[in-house]
């Protein structure tokens, strides 16, 4: 168990927390959630111990183990994976070190063999014989087969990387579990894994993410970072954010009744109870929601950008044709006889296990690089706007303030300061925000500019590449709805489950040997195919 008393945190322009108050306990899953610079990461940094909060105290159960998903991809890079997998759990690795020294001098004393004797007890105290064993099961259910675990961490890619550190914070079964954004850079595969490895999770859970799906099916409680508090909801994320909603609602009425108003919280905390049935972690859930009282809810102070996208032309008879696409990066074949067509209207989404297959197709796609094999027709109507998931090319050292950038795309009759400060504003970029020069923007701000620029161009055909890079749960929730009501045709790539099924009608996974191409599928049903499965998982293991 974690508790926190009386803390807060202050920098010198500003007071991050105030007076929070906490318990974290075993058995449930705790999601942080807060707009960006709320101080999410900062608060799992204070838990941990790497930041001393300005008053107040963090305190552990006596001998919790506690552990966190490394966010330093390169921290490990002369280890070899089961290694650093092991050392997860630290004090288990320090006796491994020790012993081995131990054992290799050529002077063993008899005090050698004394303190030999004691870590051999600590060390089955911790189950270390069980370790590389543990480690090994770990990784192969992560995708890493034996081969790769005698690899250095350098040989890996940054996917494989990120699965490591992964199962480096899950390793040793810890107390405490501490997880900053644990779903990126991970395939859908390894997403579910975790999933269901964290329902089933027995001790204490706490993961800052913006995966909606991913907080929805994991936590049993909500931990909101708002107004300079840090307050604990119970439920999930979509309980928490009608709840909110809902309680902003009834704040508003004024007139109505009390009476009226409990019945209202009845009728959707009855609804919500319903649905939680899916881990064990989620009957306990229930329980708890079905004590809600109308003090326990409270309306947030969240903004939500106003995003919108029309098109001024429409679509013709035909969209994108792409016939045997192939493309070779560094040396390594990438894309490999790529065939699939789009129709006008339809909202397409390309997965795959690998970001640099998506990303690079879909630079061809948009004309940024060409393809060494195959072909690209694109129908004589479509108009397109591309949303790069490397955002910084535009960016970087430009000196432009915002206002003066987004000019640039604008028509005549948008060209005026006073269109657009309001249309920036709708975008929360208020008064002097506009004019912030560009290249000292957070990513999420330069992804607002870049959702500015698509809805001034007015295209029929929109390309996006993972374009809730950096963007926050509201501005998240804003384009996933500008998006649905988009009437035109989208080709998007995203590790955001949620976004894909509310979005796509038709799914294309790019494997190293083709693509599968499922029109009229939504990502649910296309990941719920067998047949459809079996043919993917022998396209990977044909390139393996």
């Amino acid at each position: 168990m974690i508790t926190v008393s009386n803390m807060s945190l202050s920098f010198s322009d500003r007071k991050l927390y105030d007076d929070v108050n906490l318990k974290f306990t075993p058995g449930n899953c705790y999601g942080i959630i807060g707009a960006n610079g709320a101080g999410k990461s900062t608060f799992l940094k204070i838990l941990e111990g790497k930041i001393k909060p300005t008053t107040g105290t963090v305190s552990i159960s006596p001998n919790e183990r506690m552990a966190s998903l490394n966010q330093d991809h390169y921290a490990f890079e002369d280890e070899t994976v089961l290694n650093t997998v092991i050392q997860g759990h630290k004090r288990l690795y320090e006796i491994m070190q020790e012993k081995d020294a131990l054992y290799a001098k050529a002077d063993f004393s008899d005090a050698d063999g004394m303190k030999a004797a004691e870590l051999e007890g600590e060390f089955a105290e911790l189950d270390g014989w069980s370790a590389e064993t543990e480690a090994d099961q770990l990784l192969q259910q992560l995708g890493i087969d034996e081969k790769m675990q005698q690899l250095k961490m350098s040989e890996l890619t940054e996917n494989d990387k990120v699965k490591v550190l992964l199962g480096q914070a899950l390793f040793g079964k810890p107390d405490i579990l501490l997880l900053d954004e644990p779903t990126n850079g991970l395939d859908t595969q390894t997403i579910q894994w975790l999933e269901n490895f964290l329902g089933d999770f027995p001790n204490t859970v706490i993961v800052v993410s913006h995966d909606r799906h991913f907080l929805n099916t994991v936590c049993t409680q909500m931990c909101d970072v708002d107004f300079g508090k840090i307050q604990l909801f119970v439920g999930n994320y979509d309980f928490w954010l009608e709840s909110s909603q809902l309680a902003a609602k009834l704040k508003s009425d004024a007139n109505a009744k009390k009476e009226d108003q409990i019945k209202e919280l009845q009728a959707f905390v009855a609804r919500f109870s319903a649905n939680a049935s899916k881990s064990k972690q989620a009957t306990s859930r229930k329980k708890q929601l079905e004590k809600i009282t109308l003090d326990d809810i409270k309306p947030s102070s969240r903004r939500y950008p106003y995003i919108k996208f029309e098109s001024e032309r429409p679509l013709g008879n035909d969209l994108l044709r792409v016939e045997n696409i192939s493309k070779t990066v560094d040396g390594v074949k990438i894309l490999d006889n790529i065939t699939f067509t789009i129709k006008p209207g339809e909202k397409a989404a390309l997965i795959s296990r690998s970001d640099l297959a998506t990303t690079t197709l879909m630079q061809i796609l948009a004309g940024k690089l060409q393809p060494d094999h195959g072909t690209v027709t694109w129908g004589i109507t479509t108009q397109r706007s591309y949303l790069a998931k490397d955002i910084n090319a535009e960016f970087d050292n430009s000196e432009l303030s915002i206002l003066d950038w987004l000019r640039q795309f604008a028509s005549k009759e948008q060209s005026d300061n006073t269109f657009l400060r309001g249309f920036l504003g709708q975008m929360l970029f208020s008064n002097d925000d506009v004019l912030k020069k560009l290249n000292v923007l957070s990513g999420g701000e330069k992804v607002r500019c870049m959702l500015a620029k698509l809805m001034l161009t007015k295209a029929n055909v929109l390309l996006l590449d993972d374009p809730t890079n950096h963007l926050d749960l509201e501005s998240i929730t804003a384009l996933n709805n500008a998006l649905v009501d988009y009437k035109d045709s989208i080709i998007l790539t995203s590790h955001d489950y949620e976004f894909i099924q509310t979005i796509a009608d038709h799914i294309v996974e790019v494997t190293p040997n083709g693509a599968i191409d499922r029109a009229e599928t939504t990502y649910t049903e296309f990941l719920d195919h067998q047949d459809v499965q079996k043919k993917v998982a022998a396209l990977y293991a044909e390139a393996k």
